[in-house]
């Protein structure tokens, strides 16, 4: 009877231990979800990249539970580079990369493939702005090629773009609200911007928002004719793109010129849909993953 007894306690202490350590490990798991590991990598000409860095890293955090790594490169125009990327292994460790530089004369092909090699073999992305305008070489302003030498850079982004026009309130639009990266975010209208052309748009590639901007004429315009109508234009602001052969996830938008724009919430709203959208971490109505959601 007794060894019965001492058998039937070790059973019920056991089980007690279980429950207890399983509500441990919930608990841990609770206070420590596992969260994102983000490379934000900007710099390069024509931008304030060391408040915008700030405030991306910020916005993020704020919004889901992620670690957002910056790496900023000091140099100011067009041929800026990245140590970082001069390693084959540059985005290990990493679950999402956002390319934020302004590079437009980087022009080494070994580098830039470098990059789009880590994006080929599975490590998501996302564009922001001048992105659009970086890694271009040869004749850039006409619409490239599938295959030619200098079509990688924006066969993985997905739109080629090459210019904007003068900076004017742009009408973002929602023109495809059904998306999880759409769902429920209103339209809304920038302060002075930089609306991206769209020279190509690649197969495969999704348009969710579109912008709307009209430019009134400037002085030389008023002068050859004072009668001169704004001029309006329309283009493909934010989109998505499945690239390389394992269709890794890409979400790029151009608009982020100024400062007050990646600032404001609707803005940065839209960028971590996308990085979760590219994550594989947005669920069906817009919300972030359990794991990473704050």
């Amino acid at each position: 009877m007794k060894i019965q007894s001492i058998c039937k306690l070790s059973l019920v202490l056991a089980v007690v231990l279980s429950i207890n350590t399983s509500f441990l490990s919930a608990d841990d798991s609770a206070a420590n979800p596992k969260g994102l590991k983000v490379l934000l990598v900007a710099g390069g000409c024509c931008h304030d990249y060391q408040t915008q860095s700030k405030l991306l890293k910020e916005g993020i955090e704020a919004r889901i539970n992620a670690d957002v790594t910056v790496v900023l490169s000091n140099d100011s125009t067009t041929k800026a580079t990245f140590e970082i990327h001069q390693s084959d292994d540059w985005a290990e460790g990493y679950d999402v990369v956002v390319h934020d530089e302004c590079s437009a004369n980087v022009t080494e092909q070994p580098y830039v493939n470098r990059i789009l090699a880590a994006h080929q073999n599975g490590t998501p992305a996302v564009n922001l702005h001048c992105a659009m305008h970086s890694y271009r070489w040869g004749d850039y302003r006409a619409a490239v090629q599938p295959g030619a030498d200098n079509a990688g850079w924006y066969k993985m982004i997905g739109v080629q773009s090459t210019a904007h026009g003068a900076k004017s309130p742009i009408d973002v639009v929602y023109t495809n609200s059904d998306h999880p990266i759409a769902k429920g975010l209103e339209n809304w209208t920038t302060i002075d911007e930089e609306l991206y052309n769209n020279v190509r748009v690649f197969d495969g590639t999704n348009a969710l928002v579109s912008g709307n901007q009209v430019t009134p004429p400037n002085k030389r315009e008023l002068k050859k004719d004072p009668n001169a109508a704004p001029k309006e234009s329309t283009a493909v602001v934010a989109w998505t793109n499945e690239y390389g052969p394992k269709k890794t996830r890409i979400f790029s938008t151009s608009l982020g010129h100024q400062n007050e724009t990646v600032a404001n919430d609707k803005y940065m709203d839209l960028v971590v849909r996308g990085l979760l959208w590219a994550t594989g971490n947005l669920s069906s109505d817009g919300t972030p993953a359990a794991s990473l959601a704050k």
